[in-house]
């Protein structure tokens, strides 16, 4: 099952989504993917895959993606239309919740038609946090009851999920040909594609901000620029608002301002070894790396390179996106030089090339 479910990264955050292998589409909440037309998808095994935004209906809160990424065979998520859900029974919540690596909780559906609003609700115990927004709610069988959409911020076992029909009441007739930002008028069910106040079709009112992208910062676009020497995808390294987590070969590099004063570039190489200490203490205290620093936190070493926000505005700036983008390739081979050179195992964030 967990080779269906992706972290979704944006410019803005993370969440959720989840592949319909049938239907060869990645499945997530509207709210996830707002301000973007191309997100990340970042896999179990920590390969990421660039995705279109191709269909987006705020007022369900729904969005599906497009993606060129291969689709393993094996076990899929389900959506039978004549699915139908119990009171008290199991319901297991997958997703990334606070960003963290793939995570399963089980619970029971509290109410299978919960009113909020003008919409009904699939609600549950299980536990739902911040990062399993657009995730799927599947019963024992692999079979999708509902997509997570959000909890009650001061109140426990209270999640909410969007019930499976819904995602079938939009689906149902849809064709999509074309890898296309469409929004759905929620009056005559016309997707639109172009930006615009009305409906082209029956002049119901549009919110044209669903058209609009996510604005970068002028520190973020920065960044970025230093990050296209590596010859990426930014939106690949995106983890954030101004914070970027990508690997470079084997190692794991994160870039993040830092109290609103620094830029940091740090990257954790390896851990420290039982033995032979001295000769790769003397190593680190020589700075052999400048303009970086070498150091050792919670008995690991890390190489780190540190600006004042104020300098990337400076003539300097073209040196410091330089730096940017050594201190990532640099990295790369300084783990394999600590692994050979000292037996100091690669940290655990360290990714198999």
């Amino acid at each position: 099952m967990q080779s269906n479910i992706y972290k979704i990264i944006t410019a803005s955050g993370t969440g959720t989504g989840f592949l319909l292998r049938d239907q060869k589409v990645i499945v997530t909440n509207y709210h996830v993917v707002q301000g973007c037309k191309d997100v990340a998808l970042e896999a179990h095994n920590k390969h990421r895959y660039l995705a279109k935004v191709i269909f987006v209906n705020p007022e369900t809160d729904l969005a599906l993606l497009k993606t060129t990424m291969p689709m393993n065979d094996g076990v899929k998520i389900t959506l039978n239309p004549a699915l139908d859900i119990n009171t008290t029974e199991k319901v297991y919540i997958h997703g990334f919740p606070f960003g963290l690596p793939y995570t399963v909780t089980e619970g029971i559906v509290s109410s299978a038609k919960q009113m909020m609003g003008q919409r009904y609700y699939l609600q549950t115990d299980a536990a739902v946090n911040p990062g399993n927004s657009g995730g799927p709610m599947l019963n024992s069988r692999g079979e999708l009851m509902g997509i997570t959409t959000s909890k009650f911020m001061d109140a426990d076992n209270v999640g909410f999920g969007i019930p499976y029909t819904d995602l079938l009441d939009e689906m149902r007739g849809l064709k999509i040909s074309e890898a296309t930002y469409h929004v759905k008028c929620n009056s005559c069910k016309t997707l639109i594609k172009e930006a615009s106040e009305f409906c082209v079709n029956c002049g119901n009112a549009v919110d044209k901000s669903v058209f609009e992208n996510f604005e970068l910062s002028y520190f973020a676009t920065f960044v970025e620029d230093a990050l296209k020497e590596l010859k990426m995808n930014p939106i690949l390294a995106r983890a954030g608002r101004d914070f970027w987590e990508f690997h470079q070969g084997s190692a794991l590099v994160r870039i993040f301002v830092f109290k609103n004063d620094y830029l940091i570039a740090t990257s954790p190489l390896n851990k420290l070894p039982q033995q032979n200490l001295e000769p790769l203490f003397k190593l680190l205290l020589t700075r052999p790396v400048a303009p970086y620093s070498l150091g050792i936190s919670d008995n690991h070493i890390y190489i780190s390179y540190r600006v004042h926000l104020s300098d990337i505005f400076s003539n300097q700036a073209d040196k410091i996106k330089k730096n940017i983008t050594q201190l990532a390739l640099k990295a790369d081979h300084l783990d394999n030089f600590f692994m050979d050179k000292f037996g100091c195992e690669m940290a655990a964030e360290a990714k198999e090339v």
